[in-house]
C-alpha cells in the first residue's frame, strides 16, 4: 500500500512538472477534480476567448456537515450530484495566466433524507435547483494544467423550495 501511494505521488509530481506550450490553454477541454461542495470530477469546455461550460459530477453534502435541516426533517448522508454552469471569463493579467469567471446553471442531487413523518427511516430524494458560481483560475506558464478557486450558491426548487446551500471549491484541471 505504501509503495502504491509513493508511486502515485511520483507520477503526479512528474505530470505537474511536465512542460507544455502555453498557447491558448483556455480554448480547449479541461478535466480534473474539485474538492469542496460539491466534490468530484470536473470537466470544462472553453469556447473562444470568454465563454466556457463547466460540469461537476460527484458528492454533495459532505463539506459543511452531513447532518443538516432539510425541509420537514434532516439529511444525514452525502449524496450524488451533477452540476453544470455556463461561464463568462476574462483575463486579469496581460499574460492571461490569471482569469476570473462567473456563471449560472443548475444542480441535480440524489441523497437520503429523514423526514419527520417516517420516524427515523429514510427516503431517497431527488432534488433540483439553480446555482451560480464565481472564481479565479490560474494557468502556470508552459504547463498543461490550471488551478481554480471558486464560490457560489445553490437554491433548491424541488423538493424543498428555497433550501439554500453554499458551494465552494478548489481544484486542479489538466488542459488539452
Amino acid at each position: 500500500m505504501r509503495k502504491l501511494f509513493l508511486g502515485t505521488v511520483l507520477v503526479l509530481l512528474s505530470w505537474l512538472t511536465t512542460s507544455n506550450t502555453a498557447q491558448a490553454q483556455y480554448n480547449n477541454w479541461a478535466v480534473g477534480f474539485r474538492i469542496g461542495e460539491p466534490s468530484g470530477v470536473n470537466i470544462r469546455k472553453y469556447f473562444g476567448n470568454n465563454h466556457a461550460f463547466d460540469l461537476n459530477i460527484g458528492t454533495y453534502g459532505g463539506l459543511y456537515g452531513t447532518r443538516r435541516s432539510y425541509g420537514p426533517g434532516d439529511y444525514k448522508t452525502v449524496g450524488l450530484t451533477v452540476q453544470g454552469h455556463y461561464l463568462w471569463h476574462t483575463a486579469l493579467t496581460k499574460s492571461e495566466s490569471l482569469r476570473a469567471y462567473y456563471g449560472f446553471g443548475g444542480q441535480i442531487n440524489n441523497r437520503k433524507t429523514y423526514p419527520l413523518r417516517l420516524n427515523g427511516e429514510y427516503q431517497s430524494t431527488l432534488s433540483l435547483g439553480g446555482s451560480g458560481v464565481g472564481g479565479l483560475e490560474f494557468f502556470p506558464v508552459n504547463k498543461p494544467y490550471s488551478f481554480f478557486l471558486e464560490t457560489g450558491a445553490y437554491i433548491e426548487l424541488l423538493q424543498s423550495p428555497f433550501f439554500l446551500s453554499l458551494n465552494t471549491g478548489v481544484g486542479l484541471r489538466y488542459n488539452f
